[in-house]
């Protein structure tokens, strides 16, 4: 564990070294010498947190260069010139890495564009000549990748390597199911909450204010917080905050979908609607299907199925039933990045494991409802298991 007490819930450093062996182990049956990621987020920019326990934040680009048989280094928003050798990749947060670089880069300054990546070239100097993975390519910026390509390591082979870590950490360990728990827990404290404090005369945004602030209490870094309120027999998209100022009347629906991350920075999701009144009997009947819908799906997330075949399977099932197919994703899996591999749909090529830990939200619009649940599920050898507690149902506050 992390000995630096501003540290927010870190992951042990048993856990980090669980992740640095499967990685290494799969690099070097793949015959990869280095792998090196990028992110600038800690909504969908997990591969960084995953093998240093530090999130990329504020659009600041954050590197690292992760050799198969050496420490890590990384680079990340700073000074110009810092070049930091860290003593055996133990101060306490930057655990596993052993060089520490930065740049005062800016994703809008575009003149910028090159100097994480020359300080990448820097630590992937000893591999001019050998085998280099790309994790998480469709967040690279081309400039950092052009870059890495040019120059020095010309003689370098590049591959794509996302699909190798994926597969590994798709599969959460005890000490990450937990993590998931705890982020349930609190989604399942924000949503009662919620549901206690809204009242007619507020505002949707006032409302999620509630759920940032016990989100806040109990150690959450990040998040996405969808709603929206409107009459009953008028349909109510889950919108972003940037839409949120529309004011609550008597006897309206409100729609709130809870989709941060927990201590620890695992994210979970969960979705519900209350009535500051009484559901119509529209209402009660699609939620009923919606369930149904959830049942369906989850009989076949089995071990060893295929997600594209899954994703496949539901559609048929909404088309049979007389409702709109699923163009989206209807489930998929979290870790730190918000949406994870994999996804339950055609392009997927990924197959169901035990101990993954998914979100199932089955969701359509109708002219007249907006008919959804969202909950998080633990798959095991029998039916996923659900993790959040809160009551599955349409919330009556009236």
């Amino acid at each position: 564990m992390s000995d630096n007490e501003r540290v927010n819930s870190p992951v042990s450093t048993a856990e980090l070294e669980r992740r640095w062996a499967a990685v290494r182990a799969a690099m070097a049956a793949a015959k990869i010498d280095v792998l090196v990621m990028q992110n600038n987020n800690d909504f969908m920019g997990g591969y960084v947190k995953y093998f240093t326990d530090i999130p990329a934040t504020n659009g600041y680009p954050l590197t690292a260069v992760f050799p198969r048989d050496d420490m890590a280094t990384m680079i990340g928003q700073g000074p110009f010139g810092h070049d930091q050798a860290l003593a055996g990749g133990t101060d306490g947060i930057r655990r596993g890495v052993k060089r520490l670089m930065s740049s005062p880069s800016f994703t809008p300054v575009g003149y910028t564009r090159e100097y994480d990546a020359e300080l990448a070239g820097k630590a992937l100097a000893p591999y001019a000549k050998a085998t280099i993975g790309l994790l998480g390519t469709s967040q690279m910026p081309h400039a950092f990748v052009d870059h890495l390509k040019r120059g020095p390591l010309a003689g370098a082979t590049f591959v794509e390597a996302s699909e190798l870590v994926d597969n590994i950490r798709a599969v959460k360990s005890a000490e990450e199911i937990a993590g998931h728990r705890k982020s349930c827990a609190m989604q399942d404290a924000m949503m009662k909450e919620v549901f206690a404090k809204i009242r007619p005369g507020l505002r949707d945004q006032e409302v999620v204010a509630i759920a940032r602030g016990v989100a806040a209490s109990w150690g959450s870094e990040q998040g996405w917080y969808m709603a929206a309120s409107a009459p009953i027999g008028v349909s109510a998209p889950m919108a972003p905050p940037h839409l949120q100022n529309r004011v609550i009347g008597e006897g309206d629906q409100f729609c709130v979908l809870l989709e941060n991350s927990g201590p620890g920075g695992y994210y979970t999701e969960l979705g519900r609607t209350c009535v500051l009144g009484k559901a119509s009997q529209e209402m009660k009947d699609e939620f009923a299907f919606v369930l149904e819908a959830r049942e369906f799906a989850l009989s076949l997330l089995k071990e060893g199925a295929s997600c594209a075949a899954i994703g496949g399977e539901f559609n048929a099932f909404m088309r049979k039933n007389g409702r709109p197919e699923e163009k989206r994703v209807f489930c998929h899996s979290q870790g730190y990045d918000m949406v994870e591999r994999p996804l339950m749909r055609h392009d997927e090529t990924m197959k169901i494991g035990a101990n993954m830990v998914v979100a199932c939200h089955p969701t359509y619009v109708t002219a007249r409802t907006y008919s959804w649940i969202c909950d998080n599920f633990l798959i095991g050898a029998a039916a996923p298991a659900r993790m959040h507690a809160f009551p599955e149902t349409i919330t009556e506050l009236g």
